[in-house]
């Protein structure tokens, strides 16, 4: 993928690419915790074993919801790094 990487438009890429990261992983985080509270109710629907599985589920969630956020804030870092190396290295 061609990609600017000075000047204004390479600014305006690195904002957009900032913004795409953000959006996915918000995304993700919040499906995570959906997925696996309804996997965890309909585990608890059959094998009558209500909230258990429900509970364990809203865990596992959350769980990734959180590992899905440092993942996402180490990905947002590394594009702002490159912004500032790059602006670093201009006279």
């Amino acid at each position: 993928m061609n990609r600017p990487e000075d000047g204004e438009q390479g600014e305006r890429w690195r904002a957009a690419r900032r913004k795409a990261l953000a959006y996915q992983g918000a995304t993700e985080a919040v499906f995570a915790i959906l997925i696996a509270t309804g996997l965890g109710y309909w585990a608890d629907l059959h094998c009558a074993t209500a909230p258990r599985y429900l509970l364990i589920g809203v865990a596992i969630g959350f769980a990734s919801f959180v590992l899905r956020l440092l993942r996402l804030g180490r990905q947002l870092n590394e594009v702002s790094e490159h912004r500032d190396d790059r602006s670093e290295e201009a006279p």
